[in-house]
């Protein structure tokens, strides 16, 4: 992968906004991911892994939220063998056109497409696979489950959805003890304790993370019979769930 500037968006005094996906997070938001999600390349893996038991050749695979299509590039490089189409969907047109070029440069346009749109109106009926890696969290509270009920209504028999959040434990010594081991692992890759304390800051009122068996509950009311965690790590959690054939 090509090296991304380095995110220095939060070394400041004072936090203008709320968090956005503008231009300025765009141009290093790829090393934001590296940096600030546990074990990011390791979950991606284990999410082909789990791709590639349960699609067909030919299956169409959205990313709901796909940003810059860092992740859609690993998943076509370790699905090359599968022959499906990857599709990016993003409401933010700075990440799609960082995408496109991504695609471009990679010479992979032809498996990996990217559309905008708002990802809380998905409705693609026959997908083989849906990826929603910390993409839920930033959705409101309200839509959530609407949302995963399209997801699954899309989907096809047999078809799987994965899912990855930060996500908080409701008991409130653990949920604090892993917010300081999380922010440990930030300071261990370089960020301030000014950049964790701005970024928090700002995300405070657009990231709002359920607990891994709210999430769980919501794909289980939304249709899926088989609902499993399969990476955990603190307030990290991926989750898949299987449309019953």
């Amino acid at each position: 992968m090509v090296d991304s500037p380095k995110d220095t968006l939060f070394n400041v005094d004072y936090v203008p906004e709320d968090f956005v996906f503008n231009e300025r997070v765009v141009e290093v938001f790829d090393d934001m991911l590296d940096r600030s999600i546990p074990f990011y390349r390791e979950v991606i893996t284990a999410s082909a892994q789990i791709l590639d038991s349960f699609l067909s050749p030919g299956d169409k695979v959205y990313d709901l939220g796909c940003a810059t299509g860092a992740s859609l590039l690993l998943f076509c490089r370790l699905l090359d063998h599968k022959t499906l189409h990857f599709i990016g969907l993003d409401n933010s047109g700075p990440m799609l056109d960082k995408a496109r070029l991504k695609a471009e440069l990679y010479g992979k346009q032809k498996s990996i497409s990217f559309t905008f749109e708002d990802i809380t109106t998905f409705d693609h009926p026959g997908a083989g696979g849906v990826i929603l890696h910390y993409t839920l969290q930033f959705i409101r509270p309200l839509q959530r489950q609407d949302f995963l009920n399209r997801i699954y209504d899309s989907l096809r028999p047999g078809g799987v959805l994965l899912i990855s959040e930060k996500v908080i434990s409701h008991d409130p010594r653990l949920n604090r003890e892993y917010i300081a081991i999380y922010h440990q692992f930030k300071k261990s890759r370089g960020y301030s304790e000014l950049e964790i304390a701005k970024k928090r800051e700002a995300l405070e009122n657009v990231l709002i993370p359920f607990s891994v068996d709210e999430n769980k509950a919501m794909l289980i009311k939304a249709g899926f019979t088989s609902v499993e965690t399969y990476f955990r790590w603190f307030n990290f959690a991926s989750f898949v769930a299987v449309k019953p054939v």
